[in-house]
């Protein structure tokens, strides 16, 4: 009889240990709900307000912005300022957009070359192979200004995702400027001229975006790719 006693206790003991695991659980859960509740929504209406104050809502995928702000505030640069290029446009419009995130200003909106063998009006196909004369998607650390012998004023860009943009120093894939990157050449043409793998600017504009974004912007390459976003580390 004792023995049976004792193992009802230990039943009921049981039960009630197990009911107030669950109760504490329950309220470390609701305890912690409402911060990461907060923090999402914080998050969500900086970036509605940046891609609002900025105009991007007028020109830019709102995806394509989100997927930008992701990865700018995992990298947190010392620079706060954020170049995007939209290569799922056609090179005929104005897909190369940099803003200041402080300030909530858009800087430039303008023209930009992908790669030869990416495509032609659009950019299809992406690599980080050596000699592929392709553009890479991801995201970048601008660097240093250089003086190219063939495009002159250029600056150094920086991969910084292994196996999709990490070989852009070898393949030597800087910001330059070429003279298929222009309106008139749209005109003749139906679409820009292609580089072998860097972004292009128009004449004008080159050395003025160099200069705001050199040393430490983050730049953001998107396209329309079936594996990118799996890939990135950035996105996760």
């Amino acid at each position: 009889m004792k023995r049976i006693v004792g193992i009802a206790v230990l039943f009921c003991f049981s039960l009630m240990a197990g009911k107030i695991d669950a109760k504490v659980l329950l309220k470390s859960s609701k305890d912690d709900s409402p911060l990461v509740a907060k923090k999402e929504s914080s998050a969500a209406l900086e970036l509605d307000h940046l891609y609002i104050a900025t105009g991007l809502n007028n020109f830019l995928d709102k995806d394509v912005f989100e997927k930008a702000l992701l990865g700018f505030r995992k990298i947190n640069p010392k620079k706060q300022v954020l170049a995007i290029i939209d290569f799922s446009k056609p090179s005929s419009e104005k897909r190369l957009f940099v803003i200041d995130v402080a300030s909530k200003h858009l800087l430039f909106h303008t023209l930009v070359a992908h790669g030869k063998n990416s495509g032609e009006e659009y950019a299809t196909q992406f690599s980080n192979i050596e000699g592929s004369l392709k553009s890479s998607l991801g995201f970048y650390l601008t660097g240093q200004t250089i003086i190219s012998p063939k495009h002159g004023y250029a600056m150094i860009l920086n991969g910084l995702e292994k196996g999709i943009n990490s070989n852009a120093k070898e393949r030597e894939i800087i910001v330059h400027s070429a003279d298929y990157v222009s309106e008139s050449f749209i005109a003749r043409n139906g679409f820009l001229g292609r580089s072998w793998g860097c972004p292009a600017l128009p004449k004008d504009l080159n050395k003025q975006i160099i200069d705001v974004i050199k040393d430490g912007a983050v730049l953001f390459i998107a396209g329309n790719s079936p594996t990118y976003d799996q890939k990135s580390s950035f996105l996760q």
